[in-house]
């Protein structure tokens, strides 16, 4: 269904602008970014040629189509909506801590004093993406590679006895009481039933893929400690700086999980690269399942991203395409 889009202009952002970088800074353009299916990400430009980036935590940059946002999901739940200026901080807190290059942050704020919602102005870092940049010249990216793989080695490393989003970790609040494989089951569960609701190819194999959820959930062996992930860590998501330092973004899902969550997606989502970020000690067991559950999500998420008015929607459908033919796969 359409949904009515506000035209973000420079006008709407110079106090933003002001607060953030101060009075001496002249702002002569707003331009929307690519990507953000839950912010609205703009890049401002001055006359001096500086440059920022401001996020924008407003409904009407929102994609995801009202009635199917994860509302009904307790906040425990380390797949509720990862979208807010609270788990921004948090994860760029948590980041800074352990040394993690994200974009600095210039101003932050829930006033309502500078724009009607939640804004944050941070770094911007120049440049194309890593996922460009590797596909331009992968041998010139390889330092990155590398040091993204020591940054992930760090942040696996920070373990905790508990998991769960780092904001709710932080005040104490997560509750969650199932396993991690538990809460990747139920997901999976209800995100195969939601695709085969939308294709005959996956209500056809419901059963059997049902089945091998169930029974790939079954063989995973307890475990009590969980290392730090940033969710969907893909080359998307990371920035790439002129020291050739990584710099990740989209930050607002870090949590305490499973490492091998975030080694299936990384494996999905870098390809042959991910050699550079690979690690021993993966439990094989949790990435079958994972896999198989990663498959489904990727699913059932674009295909309920495009019933809302998300603007890209030929490369969102190729996305759920691929991705049902690969968890088909599964039990072919």
């Amino acid at each position: 269904m359409s949904v009515d889009r506000k035209v973000v202009t420079r006008d709407d952002l110079t106090g933003v602008a002001r607060a953030a970088l101060g009075t001496g800074c002249d702002l002569v353009g707003v331009a929307r970014l690519r990507g953000g299916s839950k912010k609205g990400v703009y890049r401002l430009t001055f006359d001096d040629d500086l440059t920022a980036i401001v996020y924008l935590w407003d409904t009407s940059e929102n994609y995801w189509p009202a009635a199917q946002v994860d509302d009904s999901e307790s906040a425990a739940n380390p797949f509720s909506d990862a979208s807010g200026i609270d788990l921004f901080e948090a994860s760029h807190k948590q980041l800074d801590v352990l040394g993690i290059r994200t974009p600095r942050i210039y101003l932050a704020d829930r006033s309502g004093d500078y724009y009607p919602a939640d804004i944050a102005v941070v770094e911007d870092v120049p440049g194309e993406n890593l996922e460009a940049l590797l596909q331009n010249d992968a041998h010139a990216m390889e330092t990155t590679l590398e040091r993204l793989g020591d940054a992930l080695t760090v942040m696996q490393g920070h373990r905790a006895p508990r998991f769960g989003k780092v904001a709710l970790f932080n005040n104490q609040t997560v509750s969650d009481r199932r396993s991690c494989e538990q809460v990747v089951l139920d997901r999976a569960l209800g995100d195969l039933a939601e695709a085969a609701s939308r294709d005959i190819r996956v209500a056809t194999a419901h059963d059997r893929l049902d089945d091998a959820l169930r029974m790939m959930t079954a063989a995973v062996r307890p475990r009590c400690e969980y290392g730090l992930i940033h969710g969907e860590l893909g080359p998307d998501h990371v920035l790439v700086d002129r020291h050739k330092q990584p710099v990740m973004i989209d930050i607002e899902g870090l949590m305490f999980f499973d490492v091998e969550w975030e080694h299936v997606f990384m494996r999905l989502r870098f390809g042959e690269h991910y050699r550079w970020l690979h690690r021993s000690g993966l439990d094989e067991q949790r990435l079958a399942l994972y896999t198989l559950a990663m498959r489904l999500s990727l699913v059932a998420g674009p295909l309920r991203l495009l019933d809302g008015d998300f603007p890209d929607r030929e490369f969102m459908a190729g996305i759920a395409e691929h991705n049902m033919r690969e968890a088909l796969a599964f039990v072919a």
